[in-house]
Formats: structure tokens, C-alpha cells, sequence
């Protein structure tokens, strides 16, 4: 059975319920500019549209530490940087068995693999959401 995703806390829905325990992983990323960029792309970054995917910052949670994306957007904003604000956080579930959820060391090699696949733009196995929690279709 596929489950809809509409929202975040449709994702968090989805990974209580999951038959294994889940271990959520995000990669918040922002937007920079490319030193060459054209004019009309200058245009549309200051409209905030376009630019390259940076990976700012990285976590992952057990879907019990998150009541709801307000939650997560609350922690994120404790430690992101005024300057360069997020603009996607991509997020990806980590299975464990049905007693188990993944660790944190557990996490940690698969996170650090979504932190290159944002670099590089290879991000099409992680769903997207805005900073209201929505999903994102990119492309």
C-alpha cells in the first residue's frame, strides 16, 4: 500500500505507522548564485527562484521527537544562519526491523551520502518540502 504525501507531517504519519521503525533523515539546503550566472538568472534568484542547491545543515530523528514540520522548523531556525536561510529540506526514512529503529551511527553514513547527492543534484530518491512543510516538485 503507497501512501500519500501531501505534507510533512503526512510523512510523519506514514513512518509511525511503517511495520519497521523508521529513523527520519533531513538535509536542509539553501541557494547560491554561480559566478557566472546571466543576468536573467540574477533576476530570478533575487526573486527567490533558481540558483544551486547547497546542503547547510544535516539531522536525522526518530519520528516520536517530531510532533509536527513546525517542530522541526523551530530546531532548524535555533541553528541556521540568518544570512543563508534553507529554502528545501530534503528528507528520507531509514528503516530498522519492527523492534528496532535505526541509530544514530546507523544514520550517519546515509546522511552524509544525501548531504553529496544535494551537492551534486542526484536528489530524485528524497522528497522536498518548502519551509511551510509543502511538497516540492523540482525540475
Amino acid at each position: 500500500m503507497k501512501t500519500e504525501i501531501n505534507s510533512f507531517d503526512d510523512l510523519l504519519r506514514a513512518a509511525r505507522t511503517h511495520r519497521e521503525r523508521q529513523r527520519l533523515l533531513f538535509v536542509f539546503a539553501g541557494a547560491e548564485l554561480p559566478d557566472d550566472a546571466t543576468s536573467e538568472q540574477r533576476e530570478r534568484f533575487a526573486q527567490g527562484e533558481g540558483g544551486a542547491l547547497v546542503p547547510l545543515m544535516c539531522v536525522d530523528r526518530l519520528p516520536e521527537e517530531l510532533d509536527s514540520f513546525d517542530t522541526l522548523l523551530r530546531e532548524s531556525q535555533q541553528f541556521e544562519n540568518p544570512t543563508q536561510p534553507w529554502r528545501l529540506v530534503f528528507a528520507a526514512a531509514l528503516s530498522g526491523t519492527s523492534a528496532k529503529a535505526p541509530t544514530e551511527d546507523d544514520a550517519d553514513p546515509v546522511l552524509r551520502r544525501m548531504v553529496e547527492a544535494v551537492k551534486t543534484g542526484a536528489i530524485s530518491a528524497y522528497l522536498p518540502f518548502n519551509r511551510e512543510g509543502l511538497p516540492v516538485r523540482l525540475g
